[in-house]
């Protein structure tokens, strides 16, 4: 099985607004960074988008390490917070849906695929593959083709007609 490093950030300008993500994998000498940019979405969207792109570049089963600055992303796995939501139907308790359900899904669904150690960085500390994360997720922000973030405006759509029923 190869090992993998995984750095990855997630940037929105405003939150919700226009977001970004940044993602370097490593594996010996071997180094690729993917970015990309949504016109409205969140930042924890951001940061599950950049985990989910990069556990989605990899063409084989690895043993990955994969490091970044979120403590929601990090705490909801190594936690198993994300497992029981998505066991619980997606609710974090009898009263709360949990958020990014759909981003849950897929990477719950790639941690199967991969043996995978979340680790938490500290931002803005210095670390130099975190800084590089940072540096791709806001330039996919000013991306030309940015992209929507469909899932997020349905919710959005939804919360909208819970607190103002009267819309239509």
């Amino acid at each position: 099985m190869k090992n993998v490093s995984i750095y990855t950030d997630g940037a929105c300008s405003g939150n919700p607004g226009v977001g970004g993500f940044g993602c370097v994998l490593i594996h010996g000498e071997h180094r690729r960074e993917i970015l990309g940019g949504y016109k409205l979405t969140t930042n924890n969207r951001m940061e599950l988008i950049a985990c989910i792109n990069a556990l989605e570049a990899l063409k084989y089963e690895c043993e990955v390490n994969l490091y970044t600055d979120s403590k929601y992303v990090v705490d909801s796995i190594e936690q198993g917070w994300a497992a029981k939501w998505r066991m619980n139907g997606w609710k974090r308790n009898k009263k709360d849906k949990a958020e990014n359900p759909d981003l849950w899904r897929q990477l719950l669904d790639l941690c199967n695929k991969h043996k995978i150690k979340f680790e938490w960085v500290k931002g803005h500390s210095g670390n130099f593959e975190n800084e590089r994360c940072d540096e791709l997720a806001n330039e996919g922000m000013r991306h030309e083709n940015l992209l929507e973030d469909t899932k997020y405006l349905e919710y959005q759509a939804k919360k909208e007609l819970k607190t103002n029923p009267t819309l239509f």
